[in-house]
């Protein structure tokens, strides 16, 4: 199983997304999950935002955070 993480660096909290995948030795997806979270600067809290099974859905929310900023977060809770 291969977890990726990264870290969206913001002036009041940050943004950590976690991508899981689990593969076949043929190299066949056998499962996909990414997260965000929301992670609170002075107590490390983390809070869930948005979660998909989508492949490719991390790379997507990626840039709709980056781009949009906190309004993209506002949609999404």
């Amino acid at each position: 199983m291969a977890i990726k993480t990264t870290t969206i660096k913001g002036l009041a909290f940050d943004l950590l997304i976690e991508e899981v995948n689990e593969r076949t030795k043929a190299g066949g997806l056998i499962c996909y999950l990414a997260s965000i979270y929301r992670v609170e600067k002075g107590t490390g809290a983390k809070q869930l935002i948005r979660r998909s099974r989508l492949v490719g859905a991390a790379d997507e929310m990626r840039r709709e955070y980056e781009r949009d900023g906190i309004r993209a977060l506002r949609r999404a809770a």
